[in-house]
């Protein structure tokens, strides 16, 4: 009996993109695959992605992993949201926390019987009405079904983590389930000389690694998808104009909050993630508006907690490889394009890429309209986030001259007309399947003072003593179950606290 073909997929590179997929694929993938991953031990991965979104929580299950024991394994904490300290004015801080935020009245969605509300003098900032940030704020954190009622839905999640061991983390997992490993620098790559494809990465070694289909995990380098393949570069710097970054782990100072905090600066924001272990600092900025040595000196001059090294630095361009997938190489990660951390999407973006991969797998040879289609979503979902990422700078309420220029500049077409229907109506519309809900889109347009101009006239139908009261008890329930909930470092300590290193 003949044995059926086996496809080998080769992934150049380890870090976070590296062996997620790795861990995906040797999970996911039934026989007839080999899975086989190259990276090189001298070679630094950039692993600051330490904050994620509730969809990491879809990956991770996908695996089967004890949610408790890779919390343990990465010094990892929860994350209920990003607060945003300064974006509107420096004095101000809004959240964008995760889930619902209120509830619709039929079809008619929250925010417009909000914005009445706040008209009639009858609610609250936002804030006030998403679980998320109430629990946040007060620093509290539960799982599950909620505390005090049922008519509460349950809280989304998601985590920080330390990427160099989640990184490692899954390496165990993945080569557990049959991925083979080589150590070595790729020196040379193979093609086909009459279609072009990729068949082989030869390693400083001397070993020679062939493969069916390629996935490029190197970084902005882009060894396979751009200095081999060439695939093209869209560079967005006319929309997110920072340059640079520098990474800075600190002790911690105090108990991890429950939430990501995005702190804006004269030239750019700082990052600050709360791990079990160590804090994760950062600061991105435009090099055109400050020296690397000022930025260092903001940096350090403004974490908590003693420095655990020297400021690391980063270099990138934003934008997007313009075919994440050419001939039979895949780019995942950093390799596939940038967008800053404003948002925490930079491990969901692999993420999905592995996803999309998965549903899109083709036989071999490659069909171009799997490949033109697999193109054609990640393109969409990379610039959705990019416009929402420009939304943050373009809505700010600060003096400095970089953040006068954000004010100032041309928006792509498609955030001009979802500014506009919002400046309009009130109207927020979310297309197709793009990552942020309306409720995200609302949080930081209400947030960073962007002003709705009218509401749904069917929210006038409500009299304004029902109105208030609706709003009222939205407030109460939200804050009756924070309150009920354990402290987050408490509920730490208790469900998933790691070893003493």
């Amino acid at each position: 009996m003949t044995e059926p073909p086996v496809t080998t997929i080769v992934i150049a590179g380890g870090g976070t993109a590296g062996w997620m997929a790795a861990a995906a694929l040797g999970h996911l993938l039934e026989d007839g695959y080999r899975i086989h991953l190259v990276e090189s031990e001298a070679i630094g991965t950039v692993g600051v992605g330490e904050a994620t979104i509730p969809q990491i929580r879809l990956f991770n299950q996908a695996l089967g992993l004890d949610e408790d024991a890779f919390l343990r394994a990465t010094g990892g904490t929860f994350k209920l949201g990003i607060a945003f300290d300064g974006w509107g004015a420096p004095d101000e801080s809004y959240m964008h926390g995760f889930g619902d935020v209120g509830r619709d009245v039929g079809l008619i969605a929250f925010q417009h019987y909000w914005l009445r509300a706040r008209r009639l003098g009858l609610a609250g900032p936002l804030d006030g009405y998403n679980l998320n940030t109430i629990a946040a704020r007060a620093g509290r954190m539960h799982r599950g079904d909620p505390l005090t009622a049922a008519t509460i839905p349950a809280m989304p999640y998601a985590f920080h983590f330390d990427a160099g061991l989640y990184a490692a983390y899954l390496r165990r997992f993945a080569t557990n389930r049959d991925v083979e490993r080589s150590e070595g620098r790729i020196v040379r790559v193979e093609r086909d000389g009459e279609g072009g494809d990729v068949t082989a990465l030869l390693l400083d070694s001397g070993a020679r690694i062939a493969g069916d289909l390629f996935i490029d995990c190197t970084g902005f380098r882009g060894l396979l998808i751009e200095e081999t393949l060439g695939a093209g570069y869209e560079d967005w710097r006319q929309w997110l104009p920072c340059d640079r970054a520098l990474a800075l782990p600190t002790e911690a100072a105090a108990a991890p909050l429950p939430y990501t905090r995005a702190i804006a600066s004269a030239a750019g924001w700082q990052w600050r993630i709360p791990l079990q272990h160590r804090t994760g600092n950062g600061y991105v900025y435009s090099s055109a508006f400050t020296s690397d040595e000022d930025a260092a000196a903001t940096l350090t001059g403004t974490v908590e907690g003693a420095p655990l090294g020297d400021p690391r630095p980063l270099r990138f361009v934003t934008g997007r490889r313009k075919q994440a997938w050419q001939r039979n190489v895949v780019a995942i990660g950093l390799a596939s394009g940038f967008l800053e951390p404003l948002e925490s999407t930079s491990i969901h973006l692999i993420q999905s890429a592995i996803a999309r991969l998965v549903k899109l797998l083709p036989a071999l040879p490659v069909a171009a309209a799997l490949r033109d289609e697999y193109n054609r979503q990640t393109a969409f979902e990379i610039e959705r986030i990019r416009d929402f990422l420009i939304l943050h700078y373009w809505a700010n309420g600060r003096s400095e001259p970089f953040w006068q220029a954000c004010r100032a500049m041309a928006l792509p077409d498609s955030l001009r007309a979802r500014i506009a229907l919002w400046q309009e109506a009130g109207v927020i519309v979310r297309e197709a399947d793009e990552l942020f809900t309306e409720d995200g889109w609302l949080q930081v347009l209400a947030g960073q003072g962007v002003a709705a101009g009218a509401h749904h006239p069917l929210a006038d139908r409500i009299a304004p003593q029902d109105l208030g009261d609706y709003m009222e008890t939205l407030d109460l329930l939200y804050r009756r179950e924070a309150g009920a909930m354990p402290r987050h470092a408490d509920y730490v300590a208790r469900h998933c606290a790691m070893p003493a290193r």
